[in-house]
């Protein structure tokens, strides 16, 4: 198996800013080391990718306005982008984990792998600086940097399947956030999107705006709309047909 080190392009001076970076809590807790995952390091990351995709937006995109600057950065910074950008690398093979998290998923969980690239890109940016960090954070990005260039206007979750909803039924899809977890710096919130009774989708994200607009791609992606539609229209044909007379 390739080193991680081998599949970033990046070698570490320091090692142990690497094992940190790996390293989630259920782990830390295991051993009683609490002081050593890769929370404070997520928290630097963040920053260092929020400056690095800032700049590089700015320079793609010299006629946006600050507002259209800050929705692409927002789609290339999401649960759904980090997550992509970690199984770049296959990060979740690379995880350090306790014994309960691992058995529990642990190394497919989006907030895991969107933790640990954080994570990372803040232990390089320590180990070797902005420029290696920024020479990552782009290989990571290529491809979805080119999706943006491409499509450069935000797609709306939220809106798109109200407006495929509501042509079916004047009924609005309503989103609800079923819980919210972590400390006040590190919270996720999970939100569900449902109509007509039933549940169509779930989502996660950092902000209840995350999770609903995840939520919602959820039920784009589902389609379970269809299923009720079809369940609801042979209940009213057999409403109007009456009762089968023996």
């Amino acid at each position: 198996m390739e080193s991680i080190e081998q599949r970033i392009e990046y070698k570490f001076a320091n090692s142990l800013l690497l094992a940190e970076a790996l390293t989630h809590p259920s782990l830390a807790y295991e051993t009683n080391r609490p002081h050593f995952d890769n929370q404070r390091l997520e928290y630097l990351g963040d920053a260092v990718l929020q400056l690095i995709l800032t700049e590089k937006l700015f320079s793609m995109f010299p006629g946006f306005s600050e507002g259209r600057l800050t929705k692409l950065r927002s789609r290339l910074v999401s649960r759904d982008a980090l997550c992509r950008y970690a199984d770049t690398i296959n990060l979740g093979e690379y995880l350090l984990l306790g014994k309960g998290e691992a058995s529990s998923g642990g190394r497919d969980r989006a907030s895991n792998l969107a933790d640990a690239i954080e994570a990372l890109i803040g232990a390089i940016y320590l180990d070797g600086g902005y420029e290696p960090a920024r020479d990552v954070v782009l290989r990571f990005c290529t491809e979805m940097l080119e999706h943006v260039a491409e499509e450069p206007e935000e797609v709306n979750p939220k809106g798109q399947l109200q407006e495929i909803l509501q042509a079916i039924s004047p009924v609005s899809p309503a989103y609800r956030i079923l819980k919210q977890e972590g400390p006040d710096h590190l919270k996720t919130f999970t939100a569900s999107v449902e109509w007509n009774g039933h549940q169509l989708g779930l989502g996660n994200g950092r902000s209840k705006k995350e999770a609903e607009i995840e939520a919602a791609l959820d039920a784009l992606d589902g389609r379970h709309w269809e299923t009720v539609e079809s369940a609801a229209a042979e209940s009213r044909e057999q409403l109007a047909n009456g009762p089968e007379i023996p």
